[in-house]
């Protein structure tokens, strides 16, 4: 149970079926598709959720109370999702389970580097995976008791979620980004179209990351990612 928490309650003990029954969960995340499928994670698992878009959002939620668990994007609106897990890493009052996230596993070394305790590699699908991951990082003493059937069931967002980032993804393109905010945009849309498996937009915006790194202007792959994002607006995500 989160401490610290002037909203908290007496929450029962967590159960074969239900194993983090009594948990919140705090999830820094600007995907709105990826929220969703963790929202519906941690409502198979029992745990409540409560969702960061940013570091800053996420800095303020912690003033406040200290959840059980944190579970950080490692590429955020402002800043490395590992500034922020380090700062949880050494916190020296009681500290929660910290799990980092990412479309990119290249980026499980530097997030264990920073303090994370483990790494969910998205698309986060599996409650299975889900469940072990926060299981293994717990006391002792806050697991289920007795043995426990593994169920793999998988979960699966709206695509009204993605259609969310997908107009989030158009308000940022709408207000002239800059370098930094092209290779944000270029990496979010990679993440969240290679979670729905919409293969023309990954394309796309590995295309733009690729053309950015090379230090190229990247005029028509920005341009063709616009295109893309006003055809799933327009059809309802018809990819």
């Amino acid at each position: 149970m989160d401490t610290n928490d002037p909203f908290a309650a007496n929450y029962p003990a967590p159960t074969a079926a239900r194993p983090l029954l009594g948990l919140t969960v705090l999830v820094v995340e600007d995907s709105r598709y990826a929220c969703e499928a963790m929202r519906l994670l941690c409502l198979r698992s029992g745990a409540r959720i409560r969702r960061a878009d940013c570091i800053r959002s996420a800095r303020r939620h912690l003033q406040v109370y200290r959840p059980s668990v944190v579970v950080v994007d490692m590429g955020l609106p402002d800043g490395n999702g590992a500034d922020l897990i380090a700062e949880l890493a050494h916190v020296e009052t009681e500290r929660s389970v910290v799990l980092a996230t990412s479309g990119d596993d290249t980026l499980e070394g530097e997030a264990i580097a920073a303090g994370a305790q483990g790494f969910l590699s998205k698309p986060i699908t599996s409650l299975a995976v889900f469940q072990q991951l926060i299981l293994a990082a717990l006391p002792t003493d806050r697991q289920p008791a007795g043995l426990r059937a593994v169920v793999d069931e998988q979960v699966s967002p709206d695509q009204i979620a993605y259609h969310d980032d997908m107009n989030y993804a158009a308000e940022l393109l709408e207000n002239a980004p800059d370098d930094q905010a092209l290779d944000y945009i270029a990496q979010f849309l990679e993440g969240v179209a290679r979670s729905v498996e919409d293969g023309n937009m990954e394309n796309a915006a590995r295309a733009l990351a690729d053309k950015r790194a090379a230090g190229k202007t990247a005029a028509s792959e920005t341009a063709q990612i616009c295109g893309l994002i006003q055809q799933r607006l327009a059809n309802k995500i018809a990819i």
